[in-house]
């Protein structure tokens, strides 16, 4: 107030409110993965946390998609067991050939647009490398000699961010995936703000596949170790879905040294199919084909540059043309397209927590609701199958994704890795108290520095139960009254002793009581006899 030295009128305002806690944001993913760019105009991109809030605004940003890679060579695959997701074998005119894919796996483009379809919001990326880098384990978990620091340590500055997820972590070996895992859940512990979201390495095989050397599941459980695992979720099995449409590829997606094969199964299909299907074309559609093993990448870029470069026909006229008239090349765009389209869910369920929370809250379990953008699991998991997947003598509980008539594709689980934990088997009590903590503590916060006396004991204890009543009211606490549902205690002779007070200590102890998820529900059916 203004000294009172000149006679008038003097206005003081007088606060009404006291200090109040407000709810922390509870579903902000951060992904960490490789990106097209890592240069926005001059301003570097590489391993800078950048909070994003579309798909639009992180194709601005960071660029569109890789150019997925396949090859396509005679004969089949031999040597070890035919896998229908990683190789696809056809047949021309008696001659084989297999298409697969090559290259690295870089996952996080269609993570990205897997985990909008699914009510994904605001966002951090954080870039590690451009598609000319080698995906490495080093480039998450801060450990690459030439770059320390990349990956989860750029995120220890960011407060916001309350989930992890590393697309292509799966990408890596085994092995390598799995240490990735292991420093997720350590960074989340040293945070105390935030959970990781985990896929199963080769999580699109079955338990019994006879490809894989070791259970999929059990080599999860095996190498996912046992600190910090309260702050994990997995999620099991991968999904077909429809994310990458067949618009979005055609020849150009062969590699190089694919082209000559290409051209040959071509000519041989189109060949083959009688004078009535070689009148259908007109002759210089026909002479395509045979120019087809010119269509490099470097062809290509010269081509779309400059169009009047030679007579032959632009790629995608060619590609329309392949497309109407070759049922081998629709075979061929049609593995890709379902190859590209098997994603691992943990970025859909990015997106899934905050649509949950967003309608009905943070406790409640991101379980039981329907998956947008999937045709189906690329596992069907039985009930018995679940079991062990949902209760195991280790605890490690996996969350499956089930397909159900007439329900489409649901997450039928909702536990943190840490299932023998009475306190923290369940996501969505992990998350609530995560919520709560953070919320309280960005609270409190105001009062550092003030007299440790009553009159500040009594605004923090104050604050705070107004603040768990609001949350009782709206559902997050179980009890039947606000004394059911929450205790707050602060002050000497509570929750100090006159030396904390003397060292400067504060201590405010919460007791809340979390609602749990009915995740077994029982019902019992009596026949009722009827009176002679």
């Amino acid at each position: 107030m203004a000294k009172l030295k000149t006679p008038g009128v003097y206005i003081e305002e007088i606060s009404a409110f006291p200090n109040s806690i407000a709810q922390v944001e509870t579903a902000i993913p951060a992904f960490v993965g490789f990106t097209k760019k890592t240069m926005d105009g001059n301003k570097p991109l590489l391993n800078t946390p950048v909070q994003i809030s579309s798909m639009a605004q992180f194709i601005q940003v960071f660029g569109g998609a890789p150019n997925y890679q396949f090859q396509l060579q005679e004969g089949l695959v031999t040597g070890t067991i035919q896998n229908k997701f990683e190789n696809f074998n056809l047949s021309v005119q008696g001659k084989d050939y297999t298409l697969q894919r090559i290259g690295n796996r870089y996952r996080l483009f269609d993570a990205i647009r897997f985990f909008y379809q699914n009510g994904g919001g605001d966002c951090y990326i954080v870039s590690v490398g451009d598609y000319n880098t080698d995906i490495s384990k080093g480039r998450f978990d801060g450990t690459d000699a030439a770059n320390p620091g990349f990956g989860l340590p750029a995120l220890e500055n960011e407060t916001e961010p309350t989930m992890i997820v590393i697309p292509e972590a799966v990408s890596l070996s085994a092995e390598d995936c799995y240490s990735v895992y292991r420093e997720v859940l350590l960074h989340c512990e040293k945070m105390a703000n935030r959970i990781g979201i985990f896929d199963v390495h080769n999580g699109f095989k079955d338990r019994q596949d006879p490809t894989e050397p070791t259970d999929v599941i059990d080599k999860f459980r095996n190498e996912i170790g046992n600190v910090a695992l309260k702050y994990g979720a997995a999620y099991y099995p991968w999904l077909q879905t429809s994310v990458i449409q067949e618009s979005e590829l055609s020849f150009q997606n062969l590699s190089d040294e694919s082209l000559g094969p290409f051209q040959e199964l071509i000519q041989s299909e189109l060949n083959s199919s009688g004078t009535r299907l070689r009148r259908s074309f007109v002759k210089d559609e026909m002479d395509f084909y045979s120019v087809i093993h010119r269509y490099t990448k470097e062809y290509v870029v010269q081509k779309t540059a400059n169009p009047d470069l030679d007579e032959n026909p632009m790629p995608e006229f060619l590609h329309q043309s392949l497309f109407r008239m070759s049922p081998a090349y629709k075979l061929i765009i049609q593995f890709m397209k379902e190859r590209l389209s098997l994603i691992p869910p943990a970025s859909a369920m990015a997106g899934i927590y905050p649509m949950v929370d967003n309608s009905k809250g943070v406790w409640k379990s991101p379980a039981n609701v329907s998956m947008n953008s999937v045709i189906k699991p690329a596992v069907e998991i039985t009930q018995a199958e679940q079991e062990d997947l949902n209760i195991t003598s280790s605890g490690k509980s996996i969350n499956a994704i089930r397909s159900f008539i007439g329900e489409g594709v649901l997450v039928w689980g909702a536990r943190t890795l840490d299932g023998n934990s009475n306190e923290w088997r369940y996501i969505n009590v992990l998350r609530t108290m995560i919520m709560l903590e953070q919320s309280i503590k960005a609270g409190i916060n105001a009062f550092v520095f003030e007299p440790n006396d009553a009159n500040t004991w009594a605004k923090i204890k104050n604050m705070t139960e107004n603040f768990l009543i609001q949350q009782w009211k709206i559902g997050a606490l179980a009890g039947a009254k606000p004394d059911d549902a929450f205790a707050v205690k602060v002050g000497l002779g509570e929750t100090m002793t006159s030396n904390d007070i003397l060292n400067g200590l504060l201590k405010v102890y919460v007791m809340v009581a979390i609602l749990r998820p009915a995740e077994f529900l029982v019902m019992k059916i009596e026949e009722k006899m009827l009176n002679s």
